[in-house]
């Protein structure tokens, strides 16, 4: 059985924007393992559209398999209105694709690196020149154009490559776990700027695992084994979970957290920094009386002014709640 949230995938029954990506049934298999499994989705024009889940989720396969470079084993992708992968030649150059490890070169300076770039895609002579200079200032790269990579830092090198797959204005742009490794300050800055294409037209697909970026999305997958967990807004996801959260502190935490797992109104617990999350079942009681329960269930067991009162869900709490609550097969 699907969780609830996936019964509607766009939030409304009559979402008329353009699709750009919509894939049906797509599914990879590598021998015995199913590394995407039966993946249904809709994208649209302008969205930031982010797929979120651990390594080994099938986050990267499923963006080879929309860019057209691994075929499906099942399943039917259109993206852009091209067959994929069978017209995948069609969509090169529609599309940017930033891969999760810097390629670029390491031995060309960002200016050589992007003269390259455009050549790839069939740019030439003024409209060349004129398009370097136009990313070069877009992306603050100016000042470095003359710098290569190998000196530069991960947040450099990462708007060195985004700038790279915006080089011939796609309409389109696939980012797998772009800012992996990139200091939180470069991470804010990456994400500033994909919402500026977004805001002119250009739709972006985001793979992470970072739960601060996944929360910037329009919209995102959850992904776990394969299979789809839950697609949704952000905002829509945490208000699914809203009078199932308890927040509790108690000393030591490790062994409150023991104590109260047992508990049959207890879904699962989980420890955020010097507090833990405690996810209510659906069927048990409120969140106000089950603080009450937890507080006192901890006295007896011997804790010193333990607390716990109802709690905000965050993003990280919906992830827990699909990916305990899916089994490996669900989704087939």
């Amino acid at each position: 059985m699907m969780v609830s949230i996936m019964q509607n995938q766009e939030g409304s029954g009559n979402d008329e924007r353009e699709l750009v990506i919509q894939a049906r049934g797509l599914t990879r298999r590598f021998g015995a393992l199913t590394a995407v499994n039966k993946l249904d989705i809709d994208i649209h024009r302008s969205e930031v559209f982010g797929f979120l889940g651990p390594n080994g989720a099938g986050k990267s396969t499923l963006i080879r398999m929309l860019v057209g470079l691994m075929t499906p084993t099942e399943g039917t992708a259109q993206v852009l209105g091209n067959n994929i992968p069978k017209d995948a030649d069609k969509l090169r150059s529609k599309i940017g694709y930033m891969t999760q490890k810097f390629s670029l070169y390491e031995d060309l300076s960002v200016g050589e690196n992007l003269e390259f770039a455009a050549q790839i895609y069939g740019l030439s002579g003024r409209r060349k020149k004129e398009r370097i200079e136009e990313i070069l200032e877009d992306f603050d790269l100016m000042d470095v154009r003359e710098k290569r990579p190998a000196v530069m830092s991960g947040g450099w090198k990462q708007r060195l490559a985004l700038a790279t797959s915006m080089i011939h204005k796609p309409e389109l742009l696939f980012l797998d776990e772009p800012t992996s490794g990139v200091d939180p300050s470069s991470r804010r800055l990456f994400w500033k700027k994909l919402f500026e294409l977004a805001a002119r037209g250009t739709t972006i697909l985001v793979s992470t695992h970072y739960m601060d970026e996944a929360v910037r999305c329009h919209r995102i997958c959850m992904l776990q084994d394969g299979c789809i967990r839950a697609v949704g807004t952000p905002a829509d996801m945490t208000a699914s979970l809203e009078g199932r959260i308890i927040e509790l502190s108690a000393d030591p935490l490790e062994k409150a957290m023991e104590v109260i797992t047992s508990q049959p109104f207890v879904d699962a617990v989980t420890q955020m920094g010097s507090k833990a999350h405690v996810l209510l079942a659906l069927d048990g009681p409120s969140d106000r009386d089950a603080s009450r329960q937890l507080l006192e269930m901890l006295r007896d067991a011997g804790f010193d002014e333990p607390q716990a009162e109802p709690a905000e869900p965050n993003l990280e709490d919906v992830f827990v709640v699909h990916t305990k609550c899916a089994g490996p097969d669900e989704g087939e």
